[in-house]
C-alpha cells in the first residue's frame, strides 16, 4: 500500500494522479487549473540504470505529448527521495554514470522545449542520485526534516584522506563541507526551505512562478553568506 498523504499535502487530495512503479513515480497533478507533470522517486531510493531509464523516459514523454499537443509546455515536478546511486560493482560495470548523463541531457532538453523544472526534496538527497536530476532543476524546495548532502564527512574523509575530526571542524565554520537542507540552502543549492505550517501547494505555485531558466545560484550563496568567491570568479570569467 503507497502512503499518499505527502501527495496529498502537496497537491491537495483528489488534484494528483500518479502511478508507481517500484521507487518510481509519475503521473500528473492540477493545482487550481495548473496542469503540471510529476516524476521522481520514493523511499530513499538508490538510483539504479532501471530507474534512470525511468527518469528519462518520463521526461521524454512529457515534451513528445506537448510537442504533439501543441499546447503550453507544463511544469515538470521532480519528487526527489534518493540515497544516492546504486552502489554496486554491477551497475558500475553497465556504466551507470552513462545512465545518469543520459538522465541530466533529458532534463536540458525539457528545458529547451520551455519546461519549467522544480524540484521538491520529500526525504533523502544524496550524491549523484540528486545531482542527475534533482539539482538540475529551475527551482530547489526542500520539505521540512529533509536530508541533503553530497557526501558523507566520514566517506568524504576516506576520499581527501583528511581526518574525519577536521572535516567536522571545518564543517562547523563552511557550509561547503556541511550536510544538511539548511546548508545548501545557504549555499544556494536550495532555493526555498519549507515548514509544516506552509500551504504546501501555494508553496509550490509561487515557486514555479518565480522559477526561471538562469542560474542564479552564485550570486544566491553569496548573498546568504555560504559561497563567498563562486560568483566573483564567475563574473571575472563571464567579463574577461
Amino acid at each position: 500500500m503507497i502512503d499518499l498523504k505527502l501527495y496529498d499535502r502537496l497537491f491537495g487530495v483528489g488534484c494528483h494522479q500518479l502511478k508507481f512503479n517500484g521507487l518510481f513515480l509519475q503521473g500528473t497533478a492540477d493545482i487550481d487549473g495548473r496542469d503540471m507533470a510529476v516524476i521522481g522517486t520514493r523511499d530513499h531510493a538508490a538510483i539504479d540504470g532501471t530507474i534512470a531509464l525511468q527518469i528519462s523516459a518520463a521526461i521524454l514523454q512529457v515534451v513528445s505529448e506537448d510537442t504533439v499537443s501543441g499546447k503550453s509546455p507544463r511544469p515538470i515536478i521532480f519528487i526527489a527521495d534518493t540515497q544516492g546511486q546504486a552502489l554496486s560493482r554491477h551497475e558500475e560495470l553497465l556504466g551507470l554514470n552513462g545512465y545518469f548523463a543520459h538522465v541530466v541531457r533529458c532534463v536540458d532538453l525539457a528545458r529547451r522545449h520551455n519546461h519549467r523544472l522544480l524540484t521538491i526534496i520529500s526525504g533523502e538527497a544524496v550524491s549523484g542520485g540528486f545531482l542527475a536530476y534533482g539539482m538540475m532543476s529551475d527551482c530547489i524546495c526542500a520539505l521540512p526534516d529533509a536530508q541533503v548532502r553530497v557526501m558523507d564527512l566520514r566517506a568524504m574523509s576516506r576520499v581527501t584522506k583528511i581526518s574525519l575530526e577536521r572535516l567536522e571542524d571545518l564543517a562547523k565554520a563552511s557550509p561547503v563541507f556541511a550536510p544538511g537542507a539548511e546548508n545548501f540552502w545557504r549555499m544556494g543549492g536550495i532555493h526555498e526551505i519549507w515548514t509544516e505550517q506552509d500551504n504546501w501547494p501555494q508553496r509550490l505555485i509561487d515557486a514555479l512562478d518565480k522559477a526561471t531558466n538562469s542560474d542564479a545560484r552564485a550570486a544566491i550563496g553569496l548573498e546568504r553568506g555560504g559561497r563567498h568567491m563562486a560568483a566573483p570568479i564567475k563574473s571575472l570569467v563571464v567579463n574577461s
